[in-house]
Formats: C-alpha cells, structure tokens, sequence
C-alpha cells in the first residue's frame, strides 16, 4: 500500500508534462488549420482541397476537361475528390501527431491516431 504512494512525489511532474502535451497539440491543431492538401479525382478536371483539420477549403473544376451537363459524373467526381483530399488530410494529421509524440517521448502507439 505504501509502495504506491511512493509515486505520488512524480505527480507534479506528471502534471507538467501533460499540460505540455496538452499545449503542443493545441498548437498542432491550429498548424494544422493553415497546411492544405489537394487531391484530383477522374484524371484531374476535379480537384479538392482540405486542410489538415480534413475540412473541404476548395473545389476547382476544369469545365475544359469535362461536360459540365453531365452533372451525375460531375457529382461523383467531386465527392471523389473531397474523399481522396480529406484521407491525404488525415495521413498529414497522423503524421504530425507523430512527430509530436516523439518529439515529446511519447512511446509509438500510446498515441490515438
């Protein structure tokens, strides 16, 4: 029983390192606000763009390579593109999720990703 309060002297400590954590992430998140990624969908006349919170900032669509009075092609071209932008989102996320967490100490896998 007494053994385990031995450990409460490192609870200050661990206190710090969380709320450091805690600061670094938040600060990560806003980062990440700023980076955009793009993705193209149907070789290209499609393009989305996300940041790196998955949110849609952008859709460019190059009515020169397609017909714009094919609207159900037009409509599957975009959610292909918000799709295929939000999972490059995703993978830029986890990636500075990452680098945090070892920058940190953090052992790999004890972060959610």
């Amino acid at each position: 029983m007494f053994d385990a309060l031995k450990n409460l002297g490192s609870l200050p400590g661990l206190m710090a390192k969380a709320r450091e954590m805690q600061d670094r992430m938040g600060a990560m998140q806003e980062e990440l606000g700023r980076k955009t990624v793009s993705a193209d969908a149907g070789g290209g006349p499609v393009e989305a763009t996300c940041n790196g919170r998955r949110e849609l900032v952008a859709v460019k669509i190059d009515k020169t390579r397609l017909d714009v009075n094919d609207t159900e092609m037009l409509e599957d071209l975009i959610v292909a593109a918000v799709h295929a932008a939000q999972e490059k989102a995703a993978d830029l996320a986890k990636s500075e999720m990452q680098r945090v967490a070892s920058e940190m100490g953090v052992p790999p896998g004890m972060m959610p990703g």
